[in-house]
């Protein structure tokens, strides 16, 4: 049986779709879903997540540690069957990237699960306090908890 590949994207891939993607490989089983993450912008490639991504997961036994960031490629449309942006304008990026309508119907915002085609963001924390990354694990986790349901 094939996995079903699922991609989680924000930014820079240091806070929101990295824990978009420990959340969802938490409630999903590994041998029928495969999980990954990326962002938009190069500045993050090979950097661990944001260190307080990182302790609000651990506050929720999700290890993000290992991830590591790494840039959104126009392969990842062949590789993924999904792909869940956590913004607009992340959308707005990939979607630039797509080669045909194939690539662009694998495009969803990832609050879309929870909030059907109100375009709603999940806000980057990564200005902000700690508070913000609890709200994003919070919607995030809603979000997933979705996903999960279908696998």
């Amino acid at each position: 049986m094939k996995k079903h590949k699922i991609l989680m994207v924000c930014l820079g891939n240091i806070c929101r779709s990295p824990l978009a993607e420990g959340i969802l490989k938490s409630k999903v089983d590994s041998s029928k879903v495969y999980v990954d993450s990326a962002g938009t912008g190069h500045w993050h490639v090979g950097d661990e997540p944001d260190k307080r991504s990182i302790a609000v997961g651990k506050k929720y036994n999700i290890d993000i540690t290992q991830q590591r960031g790494r840039q959104f490629s126009t392969s990842d449309f062949e590789n993924f069957d999904e792909i869940y942006v956590m913004d607009n304008s992340n959308k707005e990026n990939v979607l630039a990237l797509a080669e045909n309508d194939s690539h662009k119907e694998k495009v969803k915002l990832i609050l879309d699960e929870i909030f059907p085609n109100e375009n709603v963001d999940v806000p980057d924390p990564y200005f902000g306090g700690d508070a913000g990354f609890e709200n994003v694990y919070k919607m995030l986790d809603e979000a997933c908890e979705q996903i999960a349901q279908r696998f």
